[in-house]
């Protein structure tokens, strides 16, 4: 058996085959591989990018490098430096799967001390990229790795983490996803094509969904649903699937988008029967020295912070679409309180609720002073009120699934009916600005920095986001 390894240690995909035959390397990943390795012998400090579609193996092209770096080197001695967002979870998974992947005979004696991983005289060492972490001090002979670069500061990796290769001129590899076009891998990404088509050396390896479709035809259905789901637009798909860079900062919602919003039904003043509807609240804080209902304005409203209203039919024949599965939303009145004391707005809610829409749900920004509001309403409504409460990461994730439904086709607005406050809500959609933040977590920041138009009316619109999460299966009562 040992004579086998022998044979194919110069082959990282021979030796894949060999020493993990149930998970050995697809041939794209083998190509990537095999690639940094011949690197690594040749020496020169070369630098790749690798870039797969998620879930299609590069955290485990990665384990298998390592873990064949270590056993190649383990009389020889070198060092493997591998750098992740941060130790936990993140550098953690790492220093475990190469664990998974050491323990194999063909690996020797395999020790496993804090954060570092050895094989006879060879070391892998995994390492925080946080600004906060202490990671200066360590010395990589063999390879630096950077895994999920997009979410490591470029000024922290040239500082910190660059010159740990620096003595031996050790080879680079950045790994992870796109992302937007100003993060550390997709600095490495561009300089590396630039000297790809300078000497014709391949230094970026992007392998796309459907590639990994070809070699796993279950992954391409999965993904093939997702796509359904949020749509081809979506900015998780486009970098997660189709390896597609998208800007940083910008108008969140484009002509595009806006168009897709856009449906042709008729605006309603009351429920249909037969009909499922939910009523999305974004609440404004009460205002002193306002006569009740003198503000209820689009025009005051363009001035003063607003509670805004918006109904959605909710349509379940999405549910029975086997690549969608969810339900479908069109918007089919929206209301504006400027001013409004809360306690005539729980009536008044309550009244819509349960007389004129038969709400079957109620969404009810809980953040501040709407934490009242919503906690009467779910005594008065009780089993059909969801409050949600505002942060910068809620508000993040709010923004990324509702962008899922606009991209989906399945968020519709009623036909221009020439209202002024449909006019508002428009105003604030194409207003919208976004930025995707630097680092970890992959936080959105959007709104409308405007403060003479608000983003209210887009608030509550977008809380259509949550009724996604809810079980919109219809309940079969069971006898016994």
């Amino acid at each position: 058996m040992a004579l086998g390894v022998k044979e194919v240690l110069d082959d990282i995909a021979a030796f894949s085959r060999v020493a993990w035959p149930r998970e050995s390397l697809r041939a794209y990943q083998a190509e990537a591989a095999s690639e940094i390795v011949r690197a690594v012998e040749s020496g020169g400090g070369r630098q790749f990018a690798v870039v797969f579609a998620r879930q299609s193996g590069k955290d485990e092209m990665l384990a298998q490098l390592e873990a064949y770096l270590l056993c190649r080197y383990s009389l020889r001695g070198g060092s493997i430096v591998v750098a992740n967002p941060t130790i936990a979870p993140q550098g953690l998974i790492s220093k475990r799967r190469l664990l998974d992947r050491a323990d194999t005979p063909f690996m020797g004696r395999v020790k496993s001390e804090g954060n570092v991983v050895k094989i006879g005289k060879a070391t892998c060492s995994f390492l925080s990229a946080s600004p906060t972490a202490q990671a200066r001090g360590e010395t990589a002979t063999l390879l630096l790795a950077c895994n999920e670069a997009q979410d490591v500061l470029a000024h922290r990796w040239d500082a910190v983490f660059d010159p740990m290769g620096a003595s031996a001129n050790a080879t680079q590899v950045f790994s992870g996803t796109v992302w937007t076009s100003r993060t550390l891998l997709a600095r490495q990404i561009a300089h590396l094509g630039e000297e790809e088509r300078k000497d014709g050396q391949k230094r970026v390896f992007k392998v796309g969904w459907e590639e990994v479709a070809f070699h796993l035809p279950a992954y391409g259905e999965q993904v093939k649903a997702r796509i359904a789901q949020f749509g081809r637009n979506h900015p998780f798909i486009r970098t997660e699937y189709f390896l597609e860079a998208m800007d940083a900062e910008g108008q969140l919602f484009g002509p595009a988008r806006r168009a897709q919003m856009q449906g042709d039904h008729p605006r309603q003043r009351s429920a249909q029967p037969g009909r499922i509807y939910a009523l999305l609240l974004d609440v404004a804080g009460a205002e002193e020295g306002v006569v009740s209902g003198e503000g209820d304005s689009p025009a005051a409203a363009r001035n003063r912070d607003a509670t805004a209203l918006t109904v959605v039919e909710v349509d379940l024949t999405g549910l029975d679409d086997p690549l969608v599965m969810r339900p479908r939303y069109k918007v089919v009145d929206r209301r504006l309180w400027v001013g409004t004391a809360h306690p005539q707005l729980y009536a008044t809610l309550t009244d819509l609720a349960r007389n004129v829409w038969a709400a079957r749900h109620l969404v009810v920004d809980a953040t501040g002073v709407g934490a009242g509001l919503a906690g009467f309403l779910a005594q008065s409504l009780p089993g059909r009120v969801t409050p949600f409460v505002f942060s910068s990461q809620s508000k993040s994730q709010l923004g990324w699934d509702f962008l899922g439904l606009v991209e989906s086709g399945r968020y519709k607005e009623y036909a221009e009916d020439g209202e002024a406050d449909t006019g508002l809500f428009w105003t604030q959609v194409e207003s919208c600005g976004s930025q995707v933040v630097e680092g970890p977590g992959r936080l959105l920041k959007w709104g409308v920095d405007d403060r003479a138009t608000h983003d209210d009316l887009l608030l509550s619109a977008a809380l259509c986001a949550v009724l996604d999460r809810l079980d919109w299966r219809p309940r079969v009562a069971r006898g016994r």
